[in-house]
């Protein structure tokens, strides 16, 4: 299992759609949207912290080092999303007991604690990605010889039962509940029932292009999402408040699986792109406007400014911003 052995990647061209019968896709898109619907509800301030450009890209490109697929380094960013958030938490939780017992909280105290999060915190990500990685167990998993390998040739000097340890921090702290849901999974079950309505582009063709706009909204994942604010509110200068409401939708994964399909769709073959946004307001109950916007913004972050605003991907009559922060699906 330790052996360093370097598998052939997932090919696109290996992703089969049209191969699982309509019931259990009906079955699973309706599970998709209620656990969709119950994050974006449970959608907190912080959230959203740490999926910066340098993690993210740390975490794509270790996982391309060990030969992971791409569901494994989307699986990674959010399970280490949700940790350092809680681990966050605690933090500021430890400080307000201190504060409210000694009425001061000790400076060195403070520092103690942030050094402690911040020390850790490569170990942490490789845990994420180790543990991503044993949830697509049929494909590979990282073992502990390959990950102390790679931290020591960065300086790091961890045990195994160091590793064995992190990841028990990790796992305890998100209560055992790692297998959480990806845009990924959003996206290629929507593909999978715009290939059964009938979709003009073929899901195959998308999928790939689909990719390549998820790993760039990973990467942009702050200034899309400002433009996106910015745009739903018509003002270029948001609140506090506004910032914080608009937060449930940066944790609508079923939004940004519409708004990476438009986008895919209009870069592939945007003659097509009315049809394809269609289906996908019929099957989400996303508002046409709200798809839009997003593949708009995505486009624009993609291809440069210019470009979408000359071939006109928004027709004029969805020019009003109609991005709402409030669950998206009513499937």
């Amino acid at each position: 299992m330790d052996a360093p052995v370097r598998p052939r990647l997932v090919s696109v061209s290996d992703f089969q759609f049209g191969a699982v019968a309509t019931e259990t896709i009906e079955d699973a898109l309706l599970h998709l949207a209620q656990q969709n619907e119950q994050a974006v509800q449970e959608a907190v301030g912080r959230m959203g912290s740490f999926r910066e450009t340098r993690i993210v890209e740390f975490v794509f490109l270790l996982s391309e080092q060990w030969c992971l697929e791409k569901s494994v380094s989307y699986q990674a960013v959010e399970i280490l999303e949700r940790f350092m958030v809680k681990q966050a938490e605690n933090m500021c939780r430890q400080a307000t007991l201190q504060l409210r017992d000694n009425e001061k909280i000790e400076p060195q105290n403070w520092r103690a604690l942030k050094e402690q999060l911040f020390n850790k915190f490569t170990l942490r990500l490789v845990s994420c990605v180790q543990l991503a990685s044993k949830l697509s167990f049929h494909y590979k998993i990282i073992g502990n010889a390959t990950v102390l390998n790679f931290l020591q040739a960065l300086g790091y000097q961890y045990t195994k039962e160091e590793l064995l340890e992190s990841e028990l921090d990790v796992l305890k702290s998100l209560n055992f509940q790692i297998n959480l849901p990806t845009p990924l999974a959003y996206v290629e079950m929507l593909l999978e029932v715009l290939g059964y309505n009938g979709c003009l582009v073929p899901a195959t063709q998308l999928h790939a292009t689909c990719l390549t706009l998820l790993d760039l909204v990973y990467l942009l994942h702050e200034p899309i999402y400002e433009s996106l604010l910015r745009a739903s509110i018509e003002n270029s200068t948001p609140s506090q408040l506004q910032g914080e409401k608009f937060t449930s939708v940066k944790e609508d994964f079923m939004l940004l699986a519409v708004g990476i399909i438009a986008a895919s769709a209009f870069i592939q073959n945007h003659a097509c792109w009315r049809q394809v946004v269609g289906h996908l307001q019929s099957i989400t109950g996303i508002a046409l406007g709200s798809i839009a916007e997003f593949s708009y913004a995505i486009l624009t972050h993609s291809v440069g400014a210019n470009t979408p605003g000359r071939q006109q991907p928004v027709p004029p009559h969805l020019a009003a911003r109609a991005l709402r922060a409030a669950p998206s699906s009513n499937t």
